[in-house]
């Protein structure tokens, strides 16, 4: 790919640098006195296993705050934050969570977990109606207003809801709150990535969830953030047993949270946009998870060869597998390249973990008026140059007021997928093999019905 960055500036190497200096003292001052030994956590999903690595002991359910009621309406971070589901929520946890008590768990509050918060609530069929969107593809509502002095302005609006308090009304999953050192934004539409280093940018963040989410009276205390930022960082996870291919680092393999936790990251670390960046060059081959598993003909097969084999299959097509990426802003508008016949890597560049390692959002058209569905918002957006955009949810641009920005959100980080459906921003892909379907119909990503089976069985794997 053409560069068309120059290199990472000597000021953001330096706070690269002080960044994880930050940590490093944050973990060895906040919150106890001393690090405990490591401790891994075993929970099931519908693909196997999913292992949790706490680099700092027990996970502290009764004495941090992330586990504490600090609003008004009895939530926690961990309402929505929740081990099992890969430190987010998956949309079957929570209809079970509603099928409990119809629907009076916390995380069903009305100030952003029902439909509008205005929907009736007072019995369990109005509670049933008005919590579709959070039971059925675990979003949660986001009130944001358009900014002043946008370049666009609102012409049309389709909500189903009829729902524009304190707003438009956004839809979005929850973001996994484990495997932070990968990430190069904050929230999907990067609005918490603003601090001098981003370890300020998570402090924001739950500041700003306890006032929100939580709907508390007044900021969680200094000590208080930093024990929930301590314990956030101190978390690694990744899928660790498939039902079909068994151990996931067997034969050298390199599946599970361990290996994962020992991951170089830094911001550029493989940035095609930003070749040479930090010293490194781009290497499209993302993950090498499973490479010991792509010729097992030295191995007496057993019932897990043929798995193995096609998650590594599924791998090297992760990889490999070109497409024609068009029509992306954030990507070929600032590359000024219209086509760029790339593949997953592209995008999901960060090795072993498939966030994306440059601070860039992208518009890949998910919330675009083709994939659009009758359950979610359609907002017509007029810029100032006429050009006219539809859209569920205008994501970056709600921040910064720019019609380039319009639909733009993050690239997350991709271990743990199997406890977390359904994915995307938005939550559109209910399954893995929709998210395959996506890119086939988006970037015409030609596979076999085979190719789709091994693509699908490796991000299980994540």
């Amino acid at each position: 790919m053409i560069n068309k960055y120059n290199n990472l500036s000597l000021r953001r190497r330096v706070r690269i640098f002080l960044f994880a200096l930050c940590l490093a003292l944050l973990a060895a001052s906040c919150g106890s006195n001393k690090l405990l030994a490591p401790v891994t956590i075993t929970t099931s999903d519908s693909s196997g296993q999913l292992q949790t690595l706490s680099l700092n002991g027990p996970i502290p359910t009764s004495t941090n705050p992330f586990f504490q009621v600090l609003g008004t309406n009895q939530r926690t971070c961990n309402s929505c934050h929740q081990l099992d589901q890969g430190w987010s929520v998956s949309a079957t946890a929570v209809q079970a969570r509603f099928d409990v008590d119809g629907g009076l768990d916390p995380i069903f509050n009305s100030v952003d977990g029902t439909n509008c918060p205005t929907n009736d609530v007072s019995t369990v069929t109005a509670r049933t109606a008005a919590t579709t969107l959070l039971r059925q593809k675990g979003l949660i509502r986001i009130a944001r207003p358009i900014p002043a002095n946008a370049e666009f302005v609102l012409t049309a609006v389709d909500d189903p809801y009829n729902c524009s308090v304190n707003g438009l009304s956004l839809y979005r999953r929850p973001l996994p709150s484990t495997n932070l050192r990968f990430n190069s934004e904050i929230m999907w539409d990067g609005r918490e990535t603003t601090g001098t280093f981003p370890f300020f940018d998570l402090r924001s963040q739950a500041t700003n969830a306890t006032l929100g989410h939580a709907q508390a009276a007044t900021p969680p205390t200094d000590e208080q953030l930093d024990q929930i930022v301590q314990f956030e960082t101190s978390l690694f996870t990744a899928q660790s047993f498939d039902n079909a291919a068994g151990p996931l680092n067997a034969l050298n393999a390199q599946g599970g949270p361990q290996a994962l936790s020992s991951q170089d990251f830094f911001i550029g670390i493989n940035d095609p946009t930003v070749s040479g960046a930090m010293g490194t060059s781009f290497n499209p081959e993302v993950f090498g998870i499973y490479k010991t598993w792509t010729d097992l003909s030295g191995t007496p097969p057993d019932q897990f060869t043929a798995a193995r084999q096609a998650i590594a299959r599924g791998e090297a097509l992760f990889n490999t597998r070109t497409m024609i990426i068009s029509g992306v802003a954030g990507l070929n508008d600032d590359l000024n390249q219209p086509v760029i016949m790339g593949t997953c890597t592209t995008c999901h560049d960060a090795p072993n973990a498939g966030s994306i390692s440059s601070q860039r959002l992208l518009n890949i058209g998910v919330g675009d008026t083709q994939f659009r569905t009758a359950d979610m918002p359609l907002y017509t957006l007029t810029c100032n140059d006429q050009s006219i955009h539809q859209v569920s949810d205008p994501g970056l641009a709600m921040s910064t007021g720019k019609c380039k920005d319009i639909g733009k959100f993050k690239t997350t980080v991709l271990r743990g997928l199997a406890a977390r459906a359904p994915y995307f921003h938005d939550g559109s892909a209910k399954t893995l093999s929709d998210v395959v379907s996506f890119y086939r119909t988006r970037f015409h990503m030609t596979l076999t019905l085979q190719e789709r089976s091994d693509l699908v069985a490796f991000m299980n794997s994540l």
